[in-house]
């Protein structure tokens, strides 16, 4: 399998669209070949990052959803690693972009060159015409060229001087960045926080896994050794059948009072889009799909509340208190008491698809402390 095949730039400008190269059936992958094939890439990038399961699993939980992941954390704790890692683990065109202050929207689009020997305009294309685009370091680049990601992102295209280039499909941003309070950075504004489905942080590794990271890099990168363990064909096939995973009127209900919670909640200034409730449902399908399940759980939505609705929040100042500088812990906080006091359906998962009802007793246990229980989904 050849990793990461090089295309010109003029290949990828010209490659067609989903529309055009419609997806296979649902059974060109099924759930336990998909099942199989995420926990290959798993394998793989965790031979490469030490301890972060949990990270690992929402990143290609991220990809698989078609939607974009955002890494933010300090320096040094291999916010780069995975996306590279989650990169070279599938067989598809990747582009990097290393943003800088002295970045320019073309360098991240491409640019319209005058041809003089066919006296006309040809565009080359920028590192955006991609399969999967690393942005590393995304708030280091002024405002204006951190929105010449904002059309790709949603639409998957780009507009250069009034002509439109579709994206190569599937096309995922990964991008990472530092903190805010760190020098010479830029804050994302909310219209391009909102894009991204997801961020995670890597945190600090602990004891076992630094001193595993010591013996396994003392000589080379594990990265250079890691291989891609999915086609793009496969993906592709993936990404489709998590589509298709079934999610009852029930969970989408709950999802739907999760979000508006958070735009009433006292503690919060900016709530979650209704961008936030369709991505936390795309997202809880991946999560489904990898699990084995063809229906989503409640447990999916809970489990990724806060790494979806997270970073589309602004809290209060009073709620902020002495965090000014660090509103993430805060705002994770609120994520789970929201889930806390927003009540669980009941018959939400594989019985609300076959019709039946079941007791309260069968309802899926959940990693967050007890909350009400509603019988919206009992029908």
């Amino acid at each position: 399998m050849n990793l990461n095949p090089i295309r010109s730039n003029a290949e990828l400008a010209s490659v067609p669209s989903a529309d055009a190269a419609p997806f296979k059936g649902v059974s060109a992958v099924d759930l336990s070949e998909l099942q199989a094939a995420g926990r290959a890439i798993m394998r793989n990038i965790e031979t490469v990052i030490d301890g972060k399961h949990d990270a690992v699993k929402i990143a290609l939980t991220v990809l698989l959803a078609e939607g974009h992941l955002l890494i933010e954390d300090v320096p040094g704790v291999g916010k780069t690693m995975l996306a590279k890692a989650l990169a070279r683990s599938v067989d598809c065109t990747v582009g990097r972009i290393q943003f800088t202050p002295d970045l320019l929207p073309s360098d991240v689009t491409g640019v319209s060159v005058f041809n003089q020997a066919e006296r006309r305009f040809e565009f080359k294309p920028g590192p955006v015409f991609a399969n999967i685009v690393i942005g590393d370091e995304i708030n280091r680049a002024s405002p204006k060229t951190q929105s010449a990601l904002l059309e790709s992102m949603e639409e998957r295209q780009v507009t250069v001087d009034g002509v439109t280039y579709p994206l190569a499909l599937p096309f995922t941003v990964i991008a990472t960045q530092n903190p805010i309070e760190m020098e010479g950075t830029y804050a994302l504004p909310e219209a391009q926080r909102d894009r991204f489905m997801a961020r995670i942080s890597m945190g600090y590794p602990d004891t076992e896994s630094e001193l595993a990271m010591l013996d396994s890099r003392d000589t080379n990168s594990p990265l250079a050794l890691i291989s891609a363990v999915v086609s793009g064909e496969d993906l592709r096939n993936m990404m489709h059948a998590a589509r298709a995973v079934f999610a009852s009127s029930a969970v989408k209900e709950y999802a739907v009072n999760l979000v508006r919670a958070t735009r009433d909640d006292r503690d919060l200034r900016l709530g979650a889009s209704p961008r936030a409730t369709l991505q936390l449902i795309r997202a809880a399908k991946a999560q489904a799909a990898l699990s084995g399940r063809d229906y989503v759980l409640p447990d999916d939505i809970d489990s990724l509340a806060v790494a979806v609705l997270g970073h589309r929040l602004v809290p209060t100042s009073r709620a902020l208190g002495h965090h000014h500088q660090d509103s993430g812990p805060v705002i994770d906080d609120i994520v789970r008491r929201i889930l806390a006091d927003t009540p669980v359906p009941i018959g939400s998962g594989a019985s609300a698809r076959s019709g039946a009802v079941p007791s309260v007793a069968q309802s899926p246990v959940h990693a967050v402390p007890p909350r009400p229980v509603s019988s919206t989904g009992q029908s």
